[in-house]
């Protein structure tokens, strides 16, 4: 059997091997550790007095890439 390329794998498609191979425990370790180094940024506090204009800029901001990313494509 060949060794497996998680560095190959998207994060959706590593927790998907590693929740029909749950004995592979260095699947496991290397899928919390991505999600560790990725955590979500920060955009606002609920009683931030900008809270609607960042939240607006963020949505604006990622429905732009968004559709960079499928000019990508």
């Amino acid at each position: 059997m060949s060794k497996v390329n998680y560095s190959k794998m998207s994060d959706r498609e590593l927790k998907n091997y590693f929740l029909a191979h749950r004995h592979d425990s260095e699947a496991l370790s290397i899928y919390l550790e991505r999600r560790k180094q990725n955590k979500p940024e920060v955009i606002a506090h609920v009683d931030d007095p900008d809270f609607d204009e960042k939240m607006a800029a963020a949505i604006t901001t990622q429905l732009n890439q968004n559709k960079l990313g499928d000019l990508n494509d």
